[in-house]
């Protein structure tokens, strides 16, 4: 009887704190059943070391663009060597974003050169203080650097890509790519649930110093610029002063903002809070979950917000806008820069309980549909496509040797 077929997954790391790489974990834990899972990358952290075989690939220390030119070079080095001396060979090689040019299938989670176009302004000299522009040519070089891997990679008419939501899938024209099959994220329902929120609510709010009567608005990621949190801040501004609290959760360095937090006199209604691994612990805390992004492949923290039955605002930016109903079980924002529209759902939310109840039970019903099982099956449904072009070229120069 023939074994399971042989998958390698490229990744630079992957754990459940991040987006992407929740998304290809979760994605793991299902496929194990059906695929022999081999891993190639740099960290593995929230999987059954069991269940997978893990070639760990040394990252070298340095900028983020060097390490991410080393991470490039050397997946490929590693698998080649394996190849070569091990005669270890894989049915299929699948990675989120670009990440090797010999992918069979591409999970895309974010098109760089429609990121870029968004965000060229934030990252612009002008607008930003002298003591970040180094960061900022760091970063526009590894965005122009990735815009031209895309240009190689997503292209090639052999390989099979996914996008995680239809505007992510749209942009994805400009390389020639049509009608690209959504996957859309799921939501951990065991962790993110209503139930869990209750329970948490009183003990979080007091551990944050939050009375009970403030409007607690919660953004959780990394790219705040990116994540809209400028326009935030702005429509923060409008909120009654001693009923409001902002809760904004990464890693992302707040010197930036510190001054337009000052100038708007919201210094006492902000804090800048770390990531936990058990994030519910900030949804519990909050009354609402805002992010006007100016550009977001899906997002992943409103789902799971959404499934604790918090009331949303999101951009029409994001992509998971198009799993919401404006209005129904979230409220979208058509313009991330429009500060007087946000300030006004803003306030809409802080002056009806109700409204935030009802956006909130829908928001759960929204959600419920949306499951890694899902997800992981739709993907599966791709991987049994490339393994069947795979198979038919074998076939084919099988017969043109014979």
């Amino acid at each position: 009887m023939p074994g399971k077929p042989r998958l390698a997954v490229v990744s630079p790391f992957l754990d459940k704190q991040h987006g992407t790489e929740r998304c290809v974990v979760e994605q793991i834990q299902r496929l194990t059943r059906d695929y022999e899972v081999h891993i190639y990358s740099n960290r593995v952290e929230d999987i059954d070391a069991a269940a997978i075989v893990w070639h760990p690939i040394p990252r070298l220390p340095g900028p983020h663009l060097f390490a991410y030119c080393w991470w490039f070079l050397a997946n490929h080095l590693w698998r080649w060597w394996d190849r070569i001396f091990r005669g270890l060979r894989f049915d299929l090689t699948y990675t989120p974003g670009i990440n090797c040019f010999d992918a069979d299938v591409i999970s895309v989670h974010v098109v760089f050169s429609e990121l870029y176009f968004q965000v060229k302004d934030a990252l612009s000299f002008r607008l930003n203080p002298a003591s970040s522009w180094a960061r900022l040519v760091h970063r526009r070089l590894y965005y122009l650097l990735i815009i031209a891997l895309e240009h190689l990679v997503y292209k090639r008419k052999k390989v099979l890509l996914t996008a995680v939501s239809r505007r992510t899938g749209e942009n994805l024209r400009r390389y020639g790519r049509s009608k690209v099959p959504v996957i859309y994220h799921g939501v951990t329902h065991e962790k993110f649930n209503v139930k869990i929120r209750e329970r948490l609510r009183v003990g979080a709010r007091h551990c944050l110093g939050i009375p009970e009567s403030a409007l607690c608005l919660l953004l959780v990621g990394n790219d705040w610029k990116i994540k809209g949190l400028v326009s935030l801040l702005e429509a923060v501004m409008d909120l009654r002063p001693d009923n409001r609290r902002l809760l904004i959760v990464g890693h992302d360095d707040p010197t930036s903002f510190r001054t337009l937090i000052e100038r708007n006199g919201i210094s006492g209604s902000v804090d800048f809070l770390p990531p936990r691994s058990d994030v519910e612990f900030y949804y519990s805390a909050a009354d609402a979950y805002v992010c006007p992004a100016l550009e977001d492949a899906f997002g992943l923290p409103p789902l799971e917000a959404m499934s604790c039955g918090l009331p949303v605002i999101v951009s029409s930016r994001t992509g998971v806008s198009e799993v919401m109903t404006d209005g129904v079980d979230g409220l979208v924002l058509q313009d991330p820069l429009d500060v007087a529209s946000l300030a006004k759902l803003l306030s809409e939310l802080q002056a009806n309980p109700g409204l935030r109840q009802t956006l909130g039970d829908h928001a759960v019903r929204t959600t419920s549909q949306y499951t890694w099982e899902r997800n992981a099956a739709q993907l599966g449904s791709i991987f049994a496509r490339a393994l069947q072009r795979r198979g038919a070229k074998q076939t084919a120069t099988i017969q043109e040797v014979s």
